[in-house]
């Protein structure tokens, strides 16, 4: 028991000094040095990640000494980063469509909704049609004598 114990204890020292080295770079300049680098909505999900990241060690803090998290305030401002979380990719979802991921011209479609609206123009009406006979008229030309 006492050996199993001891191994733990050293994943543990391991796990935590890998840790260290990873995060170390984050801790070693302030977080607004950090994201002032960043485009506004990566600022938004650095800044959201490291709210998340301190919630998340406070519930398992208060989960190892026996408190009970799901009755804890805590419960209540994990869940409103997680809707920050949703806002940022709501935001990204529209940036993107809004960007031409979603949006393309129908042409047939357009000229329908011309054509609609100048429906009950006389005057572009009549033009129309005169249009049509003098095409009409044109097709007739050359089926005659000696065209070959």
């Amino acid at each position: 028991m006492e050996a199993d114990l001891k191994s733990l204890l050293e994943d543990l020292t391991d796990h935590v000094d890998d840790l260290t080295e990873t995060i170390d770079p984050l801790l070693s300049t302030p977080l607004s040095a950090t994201a002032s680098k960043l485009p506004v909505v990566d600022q938004a999900k650095l800044y959201v990640l490291h709210v998340y990241a301190l919630e998340s060690l406070l519930f398992s803090y208060l989960r190892l000494n026996g408190i009970k998290a799901k009755d804890h305030p805590i419960m209540r401002e994990l869940a409103r980063v997680r809707q920050y979380v949703t806002k940022i990719k709501d935001a990204e979802d529209n940036a993107a469509w809004q960007n031409g991921a979603g949006l393309h011209l129908d042409k047939e479609a357009a000229g329908r909704f011309i054509k609609a609206a100048l429906a009950g123009n006389e005057r572009i009406d009549r033009l129309e049609r005169e249009k049509e006979k003098g095409k009409a008229k044109g097709k007739g030309k050359g089926k005659g004598k000696g065209n070959w």
